[in-house]
C-alpha cells in the first residue's frame, strides 16, 4: 500500500516555489453543515510522522496529528456556509472555501497542491490538482486531516443545540439515525436545502 510522500512538494520546490501548500476539502456528502477546507504548508525540515489520507486514521491518530500540525506547519481552514451552498452548489462551495483557505494561510503560497481533479476559479496563484492526492502528497494528507478534525468538532458543537440527529457521530452524513431525526424532528438551519433529501422534506410540508 503506498503512502503519501512529499515528491510533489519537492518537484515544486525545485521549480522556484518556495511556499507549497496542500489543500483539501471535507463535508460535501452531508445533508447538514457546512463544506470545510484546509490549506497547509509544511516544513519539510519538521513533517509529522504518519501523515495519511485521513479516512486511513483513527479519530485518536487524527486528533494527534492535529495538535501537532497546528503547532509545526503553516495551516489556514476555512468553510463555506450552508446558505453558500444552497446558493452555489456544493462543487462550487467547495471551491470557495479551498480558496478562502488559501488565502488564511500566514505566507503567501506560490503553488497549491489540489485535492481532485478541478482547480477552484478563483485560484489565483500556480496550482496543479492530483487524484486521490491525500494518498499521495504529504502536504495534502495534512490538509485532509486538519479539514476532518476541524469539521468533524464543528458538528459535535452543533449536535449540543439540536441533538436529534446523531451528529456527534454521523458529522451531518445522512445515516439512518440522521434520516428518523428529520422525519421526526424536521429541518433546522444547518441543514442544505438544496440537497434532495431536505428539498423533499420541506416540499412535502408545503403541500
Amino acid at each position: 500500500m503506498t503512502k503519501p510522500d512529499f515528491s510533489f512538494e519537492s518537484a515544486a520546490h525545485q521549480r522556484g516555489f518556495i511556499h507549497v501548500a496542500g489543500v483539501d476539502e471535507v463535508g460535501r456528502g452531508p445533508l447538514a453543515g457546512p463544506v470545510v477546507a484546509a490549506a497547509v504548508i509544511l516544513n519539510p525540515a519538521n513533517i509529522p510522522d504518519g501523515l495519511n489520507d485521513s479516512k486511513k486514521l483513527t479519530a485518536k491518530r487524527r486528533d494527534a496529528l492535529y495538535d501537532e500540525l497546528l503547532a509545526v506547519a503553516d495551516v489556514s481552514i476555512a468553510e463555506a456556509t450552508v446558505a453558500e451552498i444552497d446558493e452555489h452548489n456544493i462543487l462550487r462551495a467547495s471551491h470557495i472555501a479551498m480558496v478562502r483557505a488559501v488565502a488564511g494561510l500566514s505566507v503567501i503560497a506560490a503553488h497549491a497542491l489540489i485535492d481532485g481533479n478541478m482547480i477552484p476559479r478563483d485560484l489565483a496563484i500556480s496550482s496543479q490538482t492530483i487524484i486521490k492526492g491525500d494518498g499521495r502528497s504529504l502536504s495534502i494528507a495534512a490538509a485532509s486531516i486538519m479539514a476532518k478534525v476541524w469539521r468533524d468538532r464543528h458538528m459535535v458543537a452543533l449536535a449540543q443545540q439540536h441533538p436529534h440527529y446523531g451528529w456527534e457521530k454521523n458529522a451531518g452524513y445522512p445515516t439512518a439515525q440522521h434520516k428518523l431525526g428529520l422525519q421526526q424532528f424536521g429541518v433546522t438551519e444547518h441543514h442544505r436545502r438544496s440537497f434532495k433529501p431536505i428539498h423533499n422534506i420541506l416540499y412535502q410540508d408545503k403541500t
